[in-house]
């Protein structure tokens, strides 16, 4: 009988996004002979915790309350010798962390223990958009020291692993794995056939309306700012009537909601949803999805958003390149050149065509490219080399 493999993994928080999924799935999905425990904080106020994707897929995880995103000493102590008790007494071969904060406490953890094999998947980095110069730089330095005492590094797109290998030096290229997220994706694929009747008539979005929806954390990387200004700049110059939703919480809500009283437009209407659940229900009813981020890793919502069938408009940061496909899917635009956002943005508007042929190729596209089975299949061959290699 072949012999388990175990691992524990280490998650900064149970909240909404890419982490959350990718734990789960690998956790749950990986083949038989691995076996694993999933250890995560708790959500930042604002967040909406993701325990029910765990328990969809039938996980009971470790949960550590002084596990969470920010810097805290004393709870990041605590945080730190529960997390060494764990792997202790699990003993795994594999100790794999996803996020910073994860990343810190369960590779040096792990380190200090003798683990085998240590790896680390960076969603996001905080290297800019974040911090002041002083601040990234120690960042910059933590990261340096403990990727030097990881096994492995993994990367979920190719222009992340550019930034971590090349721009901030985190580890040599040669240590960084390329290795997508992946997702389930038949839920959005179905949803735009069965739901999508039903999501506008909930929502109030009239037969002529364009539904347009950003979804995230309403935090300052987000910059919600910068998709006002371009919500306001775009009433000037359409005339179809268009429903826009901003869907999230954080602590950015209170300004979003002064500025929306700001926007005054007879063609513009503007709805504040907070947190939904069942995206992939609510993504039926759009017609567009938007991201205008500072900075991010893989953009989950871009994903679900062409899983749904709809085109997507984005600021150029982290990842988006590789998972949008310029000219084909929607529209990826440097941050600085608003007016080409709004005025690429006008053109689905007011193009039902384009919407529907950028849809279906982008549908198409995550399908090929981040299906839950390929990233299963891809950490399963990672995981093996790694262990061969120790």
């Amino acid at each position: 009988m072949e012999r388990k493999i175990k691992i524990v993994r280490i998650i900064n928080r149970f909240n909404i996004g890419g982490p959350t999924f990718n734990a789960t799935y690998l956790t749950h999905y990986l083949p038989k002979n691995y076996e694993t425990i999933l250890i995560g904080g708790v959500p930042d106020d604002g967040e909406k915790d993701s325990l029910h994707i765990l328990k969809e897929h039938g996980i009971e995880p470790i949960i550590i309350p002084e596990l969470s995103r920010s810097i805290h000493p004393l709870k990041d102590g605590k945080a730190y010798f529960r997390i060494k008790q764990i792997i202790r007494e699990y003993n795994p071969d594999i100790v794999h962390t996803h996020a910073s904060k994860a990343g810190l406490l369960g590779r040096l953890a792990a380190q200090k223990l003798n683990i085998p094999v240590i790896v680390h998947t960076f969603h996001g980095h905080v290297f800019h958009s974040y911090f002041g110069k002083f601040k990234t730089e120690f960042f910059k330095n933590i990261e340096r020291y403990i990727a030097k005492k990881s096994s492995g590094i993994i990367a979920i797109s190719k222009q992340q692993k550019i930034e971590l290998g090349e721009v901030h030096k985190i580890a040599p290229p040669k240590k960084i794995q390329v290795i997508p997220l992946g997702f389930q994706l038949e839920q959005f694929i179905d949803a735009r056939r069965l739901s999508r009747a039903t999501v506008r008539a909930k929502y109030d979005i009239a037969k002529n309306e364009v539904a347009l929806a950003i979804v995230g954390r309403l935090a300052p990387i987000k910059d919600h700012a910068y998709f006002l200004e371009v919500i306001e700049r775009l009433a000037g110059k359409i005339n179809n009537p268009l429903h826009v939703f901003i869907v999230g919480d954080g602590s950015e809500r209170a300004a979003i909601e002064k500025r929306l009283m700001q926007i005054t437009s007879g063609t513009i209407k503007i709805t504040m949803t907070s947190w939904i659940l069942d995206i992939a229900t609510f993504n039926a009813g759009m017609d567009i999805m938007c991201l205008t981020s500072k900075n991010e890793g893989t953009p989950v919502s871009l994903i679900e958003a062409q899983a749904s069938g709809l085109p997507v408009v984005s600021t150029d940061v982290g990842g988006v390149r590789d998972i949008v496909v310029d000219g084909k899917s929607g529209f990826v635009i440097k941050r600085g050149n608003i007016e080409t956002y709004v005025e690429k943005l006008r053109l689905l508007v007011e193009n039902r065509e384009l919407r529907e042929k950028y849809g279906t190729f982008g549908q198409q596209f995550v399908r090929q490219q981040f299906s839950y089975q390929r990233l299963v299949a891809d950490m399963d061959r990672y995981y093996k080399t790694l262990i061969k290699n120790e």
